[in-house]
């Protein structure tokens, strides 16, 4: 027994320098679809991420140094305290999720608890629903530049923003038992950083909230580079069709077509792309494709799933509540979008 544990001890080990070590040999078997893959993450993330999310990040920065935070606090609280059992401070990461996009809302929320406003339970509860696809991705890129339809993108933003509310309020009863109170003081940092702005130091915030989005921006880059890659690696290598092929069972049960395979594990790893290739699908019955591409904007993909680990990574929150609430928002969010579409004609777009 105590050899078979130090066994499995031994090959965990040797698990991430293993993947390692293939993605680097892989870099070199594939380099040629692997640059130009790489190519077209840098020209996404020049011309899509960097303009709709870096000013989002720096206004962000700059409202967390005002006294808004204490304001949406004190006209909010009762509002979120009953809805979803936290502060009400924790509406700023909620509204500017809700804005902003992935990953704001898990960027407001370590934000939070590294200056002790909300508790490390309710700051868990913040990661499970606020790290949202913001307006400008799911209708400006997703309904009208990908499906061609700017209804369509209409209904996903509205499924996708109940979907949220709708993990918020099972999440408040995550740890409930340890709720802290909510009228507890925030720290001395946050109260000084509200009080002493003025003329003379706005070059310094201004500058500090430019260099940290920066900062997040380059991060956020970095990922949609790499997932890029990888995606590249895993068609050349066959690997996505193996992939595919394993997942046609539930794809089966669900009554999904298995065109749909390959786009849903790429979406899977990275949103933007698989729900790019699911639009191009041609298929009658474009209510799969849409229902389908609800439940990627709900749960994320493991890019940016990384990219929140990323984000918390300097706090003492937990990564499972939000692991838990994007699964859950994306199976709710394709259950809503299921419903407007077979029971509201105005969203029905079958042919």
């Amino acid at each position: 027994m105590f050899k078979n544990s130090f066994i499995i001890v031994k090959m965990k080990n040797f698990i991430f320098p293993f993947i390692f070590l293939c993605f680097t040999i892989g870099l070199v078997v594939f380099s040629n679809s692997n640059i130009l893959a790489a190519k077209n993450g840098l020209y996404l993330w020049a011309n899509s991420i960097i303009p709709s999310l870096l000013p989002f990040f720096i206004a962000t920065e700059l409202l967390s140094n005002t006294s808004i935070i204490s304001l949406l606090g004190n006209t909010l609280n009762s509002f979120m305290n009953h809805l979803f059992n936290i502060r009400g401070e924790g509406a700023f990461a909620l509204i500017m999720g809700i804005i902003s996009g992935y990953p704001t809302g898990a960027k407001i929320a370590g934000t939070l608890r590294l200056n002790n406003i909300c508790s490390k339970e309710e700051c868990e509860r913040l990661l499970s629903f606020t790290n949202n696809s913001g307006p400008l991705f799911i209708i400006g890129t997703v309904g009208i530049s990908m499906f061609g339809n700017s209804t369509i993108g209409l209904l996903l933003f509205i499924t996708h923003l109940l979907a949220s509310l709708s993990v918020g309020i099972v999440f408040r009863f995550w740890k409930h038992s340890h709720t802290s109170d909510k009228k507890q003081n925030k720290n001395k940092t946050f109260n000084s950083k509200t009080n002493t702005i003025n003329i003379f130091n706005l070059g310094e915030i201004l500058g500090n909230a430019i260099s940290n989005s920066i900062s997040t921006i380059l991060m956020i880059g970095g990922f949609v580079v790499l997932f890029s890659v990888i995606i590249s690696m895993l068609k050349s290598s066959k690997f996505l069709h193996l992939l595919s092929i394993l997942i046609l069972p539930v794809l089966n049960i669900l009554h999904i077509p298995d065109i749909f395979s390959n786009s849903l594990i790429i979406g899977l790893l990275e949103i933007t792309n698989g729900i790019n290739i699911i639009s191009s699908i041609h298929i009658k019955n474009i209510s799969t494709s849409i229902i389908a591409t609800s439940f990627l904007l709900g749960f994320g993909g493991l890019s940016v799933m990384l990219q929140v680990f990323s984000i918390i990574s300097k706090t003492d929150l937990s990564p499972m509540p939000y692991i838990l609430g994007k699964l859950l928002h994306g199976i709710i969010a394709s259950i809503y979008t299921y419903i407007l579409i077979y029971y509201f004609p105005f969203f029905n777009f079958n042919l």
